[in-house]
């Protein structure tokens, strides 16, 4: 965050000639004392609560913006809001639509484009994140470079979408699934149907670079559940 510049204090010649006596003087620090004690009394409740805070079952803590090890938090998408879209997948509806229609275009193109994974309960991704983690002897850390904490994760929403180029099966969920027609398609469309790639490389947020990850931000509720992330992309 970029230092904030101290203010340059000047005062009138007339102020500069006025000499404060020493009762002034001790009067004038004694009230800026009290001030100082008043204002951090107050503050003191909020401070405590924006204060970062540790998470169950990881050496990390939040930090100042929110974000837990690069990830920001989101809620789970209440079953009301969720449609399938095939065996075991289910879409926010909104993003489903938007997804038929999107994928319906690609096909009339030539392209086949999959889908691979959508919603995914925070129990899920509580265990995706745990037990790879474990199996794979990674750190927190690592792990959080390829897939986010419980709580932490996109998928959690029901607007997020892993895709796959069906003639490439090899490059699902690699990177190099940005070589695929898929992926070109992709980046040619996906904003007509508010498909945003979340994870570019060299992305501020800290997460590897995930060519196959695309999120839904065509409503107003998806605008605002990605609201800080998308600062990120600016």
């Amino acid at each position: 965050m970029d230092d904030i510049p101290l203010a340059r204090r000047t005062l009138s010649p007339s102020l500069q000639r006025k000499r404060r006596t020493p009762v002034a003087v001790a009067s004038a620090s004694a009230a800026l004392v009290l001030v100082a004690a008043v204002a951090y009394a107050l503050r003191a409740p909020l401070l405590k609560r924006l204060a970062p805070v540790p998470v169950a079952g990881l050496s990390a803590r939040l930090s100042s913006d929110g974000r837990l090890l690069g990830h920001f938090p989101y809620p789970e998408a209440d079953d009301s809001q969720l449609i399938s879209i095939g065996p075991g997948v289910a879409l926010n509806a909104q993003a489903a639509e938007a997804l038929r229609q999107m994928r319906r275009a690609a096909d009339a193109e030539g392209v086949d484009l999959r889908v691979l994974s959508a919603f995914r309960s925070i129990s899920l991704q509580k265990q995706i994140f745990f037990d790879v983690k474990s199996e794979r002897n990674q750190s927190a850390r690592e792990r959080a470079q390829v897939s986010a904490p419980p709580g932490f994760s996109e998928h959690s929403t029901g607007y997020a979408v892993d895709f796959g180029d069906g003639r490439r099966p090899e490059t699902h969920l690699s990177q190099s699934f940005d070589r695929t027609e898929s992926f070109a398609w992709l980046e040619r469309n996906a904003n007509r149907f508010h498909f945003v790639l979340s994870f570019p490389k060299d992305n501020r947020q800290g997460v590897s670079y995930e060519p196959w990850h695309w999120r839904f931000e065509g409503s107003a509720d998806a605008l605002k559940t990605f609201d800080a992330a998308g600062r990120f992309s600016e």
